[in-house]
């Protein structure tokens, strides 16, 4: 009987613990994650909430004159990355590890097409591999991918189109009860004149749009993971209630 109660009460500390756990979110892109003013507005808007202490995290802590000292610069922002190169490198397995998360957001493919012109099935494949890579690390990991804004420049719009396209069915190919994947639409009213500072990156009004556009399915996913680690606790307990009785 000392046993199972030393047990059960091990596993009502243990409950409680991962309920109680700091959210982890990682903003994870190229330069349109890393030098931009969007996740400052993001977690500014969060201050307001009951997400307030939700834990931004990444290897970078990179500002973009964001005329705020106070938000967490946190992310896995990577400027001139590719999705492909990202996968094929096994990079975000490093980073992962380097900085465990519960929600992810990705918003890539912007330099597989501008750069390289990389095919579209190609970077889906890509995506694929960092959504496994994702799993691997947290298998119950809530993952938000950005159809990818437009550029202001050449023309990559049509492509980037087709991939965006192609973005709603994989995300439903690939979506789980335990691991679910949202799209959020980044592209349908983006300017790609007016919201750009250089045709690529965005300036504040399109920072302010990337941000609106992220932050209903970030609430979401926050909720999910808490209402997930209720759940959790509920189940632990009763499980601790069989042990002493």
């Amino acid at each position: 009987m000392v046993a199972f109660k030393l047990l059960s009460l091990a596993t009502l500390v243990a409950a409680a613990a991962a309920q109680n756990a700091t959210i982890r979110y990682m903003p994870f892109g190229d330069s349109i994650t890393e030098i931009i003013c969007w996740r400052a507005k993001l977690w500014d808007k969060l201050q307001t909430t009951e997400w307030k202490n939700v834990d931004f995290v990444g290897s970078g802590k990179t500002e973009n004159n964001c005329k705020n000292t106070k938000y967490d610069r946190d992310n896995e922002g990577h400027s001139g990355f590719l999705a492909i190169d990202i996968a094929n490198k096994k990079q975000l397995v490093g980073w992962l590890q380097k900085n465990p998360a519960d929600v992810i957001t990705m918003h890539l493919g912007t330099n597989d097409i501008v750069q390289q012109n990389k095919a579209v099935a190609d970077i889906i494949t890509a995506f694929s591999t960092l959504v496994q890579v994702m799993r691997d690390s947290n298998p119950k990991m809530k993952i938000v991918v950005a159809q990818i804004i437009p550029m202001g420049m050449g023309s990559y719009n049509t492509k980037i189109q087709d991939l965006n396209k192609q973005i709603v069915p994989w995300a439903q190919s690939k979506n789980s009860t335990n691991s679910p994947i949202w799209v959020v639409d980044q592209y349908t009213g983006f300017s790609g004149s007016s919201d750009l500072r250089d045709g690529v990156h965005p300036n504040d009004s399109g920072d302010t749009k990337m941000m609106n556009v992220w932050y209903p399915a970030l609430i979401n996913a926050f909720s999910v993971v808490q209402k997930s680690r209720v759940q959790e606790r509920e189940e632990m307990e009763a499980r601790a209630v069989k042990f002493t009785a």
